[in-house]
């Protein structure tokens, strides 16, 4: 049996998972796999460090470069975190002839395209099952089983921390801040959740999906984002009343009819994170709690949804042994390109600026209950080519100033933008418009 010989670079939540997966199921592995896998080192910050998995002290090392310097180990499993330093390591790694496996997505998202090409340099590989939605194996939908399909457009809930507080927003009368204080306590949320709850995680899992969909590199900054930070269970209410969910969505999605209609070849894409108004009958509607989901539509094989947990040490230790599987099969047949990170086919591509961006529309906006309002209102809206498809005064808001709901048809997010500057300076008008993106997962509709 071809004995395949792992370094760990981290050895906290995810890394002890690794290992403590390995111990587990690693002969099962080997068994399916025809590889003996062996784990040599783990290079950990604190040696002396108490960790929830026990590692033996033999194979514990304070310096990363005794793993990825060893000419004994063949792959090196970064689990570290963080940007600077891991792109240090996998560099180094990749440079020594070693192939790499990563869960850090904010890593990719920043320097993927970089550590491609010098995976693709010096004849080895790099894989990152792990770093989009935790135990889900999008990475390998996108570039093994759904290779012969132009993806329409991919929808994802992507970040656990966010749906676990939009689920509890949605089934209980509590605020942001109070769901986020009980995140945090059960672990669900970092001490300091910006990266979670203003949508940046989401968002650099939806640069790399967007990139496998479409065969171009997304900058990470190209992608729009928007976080759940701003709110309201008032919000959250009037949506269920008119048959929506509002979750935290990765919208990745470009019009297939275009290219064949104008001739203009590759049509920009949208890749954008921000909170959306999904109608209950979808199946997205129904993703709640801590669970991440992706939902694709191929031309051919129509839609498929992904769903499982998205992060813990569970769900990505197990992706990780996924690609360390992969790693050992490259190894035992002696190839390192039998699946590629990612192959570059659209050299036109490119991401759509957010104000092209056509979306319908849920508004709030909190007017004083007299005559001629609403006709200012919808004058302004009507002078920028913006629709109104309802008007809506929920009863039992009674007093001087009362909330309004808006649902409007397409339109252009900058026209709508501009219309809504200028509906915030009536006198009539208190306080900021509220505006939420209403998705539509049938363009026929």
């Amino acid at each position: 049996m071809r004995k395949v010989t792992l370094g760990l670079v981290g050895g906290g939540t995810v890394g002890g998972g690794v290992y403590q997966a390995i111990k587990k199921n690693g002969a099962l592995m080997g068994s399916r796999l025809g590889v003996q896998l062996t784990i040599a080192k783990i290079a950990v910050r604190k040696l002396k460090k108490a960790r929830a998995v026990k590692m033996p002290a033999s194979i514990l090392t304070s310096n990363w470069r005794d793993v990825v310097d060893d000419p004994a180990i063949e792959v090196v499993v970064e689990l570290m975190g963080g940007v600077k330093l891991a792109r240090e390591v996998v560099r180094a790694a990749l440079e020594n002839g070693k192939s790499v496996v990563t869960a850090n997505k904010a890593l990719l998202a920043a320097h993927g395209e970089e550590l491609f090409q010098i995976a693709g340099k010096y004849g080895v590989n790099l894989y990152y099952e792990a770093s989009v939605a935790g135990g889900i194996p999008i990475i390998k939908v996108l570039r093994e089983a759904l290779i012969g399909n132009r993806i329409s457009s991919i929808y994802g809930i992507l970040n656990g921390t966010c749906n676990y507080i939009l689920t509890r927003m949605s089934r209980e009368p509590i605020e942001f801040n109070a769901v986020l204080k009980q995140a945090q306590e059960l672990g669900y949320a970092e001490a300091e959740p910006s990266l979670d709850v203003d949508g940046f995680d989401a968002a650099h899992k939806t640069g790399i999906l967007a990139s496998l969909a479409y065969g171009f590199w997304v900058d990470q900054h190209d992608v729009h984002v928007e976080g759940i930070r701003g709110l309201s269970r008032l919000d959250i209410g009037f949506a269920d009343q008119l048959g929506y969910v509002i979750k935290l969505l990765g919208v990745i999605k470009q019009d297939p009819e275009k290219p064949r209609r104008s001739g203009q070849g590759f049509q920009p894409i949208q890749a954008s994170v921000y909170p959306a108004l999904i109608p209950k009958s979808h199946v997205l509607a129904n993703i709640n709690g801590v669970f991440n989901a992706v939902f694709v539509r191929g031309d051919i094989v129509g839609d498929t949804l992904y769903c499982g947990h998205g992060a813990g040490q569970d769900a990505t230790a197990s992706a990780v042994l996924s690609d360390i599987g992969d790693a050992a099969l490259d190894l035992k047949w002696e190839t390192s390109n039998r699946i590629p990170p990612f192959v570059p086919h659209e050299r036109s591509g490119a991401v759509r600026p957010m104000d092209e961006v056509v979306s319908r529309y849920y508004v709030r906006l909190n007017v004083m209950d007299k005559p001629g309002v609403f006709a200012r209102i919808s004058a302004i809206l009507a002078d920028a080519g913006i629709g109104i498809s309802s008007i809506i005064q929920p009863e039992g808001h009674g007093g001087r100033v009362v909330p309004v709901i808006l649902m409007i048809y397409d339109a252009a997010n900058k026209r709508m933008g501009d219309a809504l500057k200028t509906i915030a300076k009536l006198d009539a008008v208190k306080g900021k418009p509220v505006m939420i993106r209403v998705e539509q997962f049938d363009p026929n509709e």
